[in-house]
């Protein structure tokens, strides 16, 4: 039963995630945009450059923040992450040595050997 409701949480997760594919590249592109601009404010000798890129930022800013609902998205990547995550522990049991690979008893064994 947990691993239907994991597959089913992946499953909406994934839809999640695609549904807001275009709108998480949007913001990625917005940011990088910001940071350009920013460091071209940062360069500008001239106060008319310094507020031509100020509005650039401000229009650049608006445009990224029409995008912020893209946040869902990373949020259901990481969700689909945990998901994968915990499926895969359940998987991996701890193996347990049997007595005969036992380094311990296979010891015993020899040490009783050499006593006879």
């Amino acid at each position: 039963m947990r691993h239907f409701l994991l597959f089913l949480g992946g499953l909406i997760a994934l839809f999640v995630l695609l549904a807001n594919l275009g709108p998480m590249v949007f913001l990625a592109l917005g940011i990088w945009l910001l940071y350009v601009i920013f460091k071209k404010f940062t360069k500008s000798q001239s106060t008319s450059g310094k507020v031509g890129w100020v509005i650039l930022g401000l229009l650049v800013l608006s445009i990224t923040a029409a995008n912020l609902y893209a946040l869902v998205g990373i949020a259901a990547a990481y969700a689909l992450y945990l998901i994968v995550k915990h499926w895969r522990k359940d998987d991996i049991q701890p193996k347990t040595p049997t007595p005969d690979e036992d380094p311990f008893t296979n010891f015993e064994h020899q040490w009783a050997e050499l006593n006879q």
